[in-house]
């Protein structure tokens, strides 16, 4: 009697444990399919710069003095959930500086409060780590590992094939056609999140970080495994699919520009790296890299075109974060838009537009452009 009950418990939790992970995996499964929608577009908020602290407590900086009584991190809040709701977008994508870590007294809260509106929404989610959101009571890694742990996040702390990178919250998504097209089961859109570190660790060089050789070559190597896919059967395209990168501190080159060649706000510097690793020139040869957004310099909310790559700053969004009175908060928004057969069946992407929008009373939306199209004869072309 006794063996039977060891056997049937034995059956029984087999069968438990087979059930339990039959049903992570269709979770993970499915939290990891992103695709089109069945209008033929996917849409990406990027919020950049939360510098987000304590919550009601934490003062706003650089507003009028009149704001300042009732301006808190609740504003940045209320301008998360503003814009989800009058964007409804398909994936949300955080930019590094979530939380202001020198003024967050607990940064597991302050992450989690910061993230609230995203997770509440229930759409996908993203982050990656800027220069400040290590500075309170966890590391970078602890940063990174809670957020992943967060309710609707597709964030990653590393990717699980690269055994050796540099930081924290690098990965790749990949969003797939539209369901019941032919390309329902190929990734027509590729999206890059790195970690492009705090602050240098080399004595003889100062400032910020950068993004480190291991890190670029698993970009190399993922963008290379992607391109091949796409090309291949079945289905197989001329050229890769448009991919859009993320992450925090930008590149040198993004100092190439005046007004006379981008679209938006220079109003400061360029606070990238001392020195250049060289990733831009990293893209420009895989060849599929359509478009960069970053953050960090809050000031500056530019698009301009270098080598077939549009530089963006998506301006700064939090209200503890350095701004200026009376420029609003803003974020920015991107839209892939397929292109349709002569059947009417949706196919590859067909263009990449972006807009941003302010947070004043009409939620404005200013400096509408094409960030790049796909030409006629299925060349590829920046616009």
């Amino acid at each position: 009697m006794g063996a039977g009950r060891k056997i049937s418990c034995l059956s029984l939790c087999h069968l438990v444990a087979a059930l339990a992970f039959s049903h992570m995996i269709a979770v993970f499964g499915a939290k990891k399919q992103l695709r089109f929608g069945q209008n033929g577009q996917f849409k990406i908020l990027q919020v950049a710069d939360m510098h987000f602290a304590d919550g009601k407590t934490t003062p706003c900086l650089n507003v009028f003095p009149s704001q300042m009584r009732t301006c808190s991190d609740l504003n940045t809040t209320a301008f998360v959930e503003r814009m989800i709701r009058a964007e409804q977008p398909d994936l949300i994508v955080f930019t590094g500086d979530n939380i202001f870590g020198f003024d967050a007294t607990d940064a597991a809260k302050s992450l989690t409060a910061a993230f609230a509106p995203a997770i509440s929404s229930n759409i996908p989610w993203v982050a990656v780590l800027g220069n400040h959101d290590q500075q309170s009571t966890l590391s970078r890694e602890g940063v990174m590992r809670h957020i992943v742990d967060l309710k609707n996040t597709l964030s990653q702390v590393n990717p699980a094939e690269a055994h050796i990178i540099d930081g924290f919250g690098n990965y790749n998504l990949e969003i797939s056609g539209v369901k019941g097209s032919r390309f329902q089961n190929k990734s027509v859109l590729n999206l890059y999140f790195l970690d492009s570190g705090d602050y240098s660790t080399v004595p003889s060089i100062t400032g910020y970080g950068w993004i480190k050789p291991s890190q670029q070559f698993w970009f190399q190597r993922t963008s290379s495994n992607l391109r091949r896919a796409y090309m291949s059967n079945p289905e197989p395209q001329r050229g890769p699919a448009p991919g859009l990168v993320y992450f925090h501190i930008p590149l040198p080159e993004f100092a190439s520009f005046d007004s006379s060649n981008f679209t938006g706000v220079k109003q400061e510097g360029i606070s990238s790296a001392s020195v250049n690793s060289g990733f831009f020139t990293t893209m420009v040869e895989a060849g599929d890299v359509k478009a960069v957004f970053t953050g960090h310099d809050h000031l500056n909310d530019f698009c301009g075109e270098l080598t077939g790559i549009q530089l963006c700053y998506a301006g700064g969004f939090g209200y503890h974060a350095y701004g200026k009175a009376g420029w609003s908060r803003r974020a920015r928004v991107v839209v892939a838009s397929l292109e349709k057969s002569e059947k009417g069946d949706w196919e590859a992407v067909k263009s990449i537009k972006t807009w941003k929008r302010l947070d004043d009373q009409l939620l404005t939306a200013i400096d509408g452009q094409a960030l790049w199209s796909k030409s006629p004869a299925g060349k590829f072309i920046s616009v």
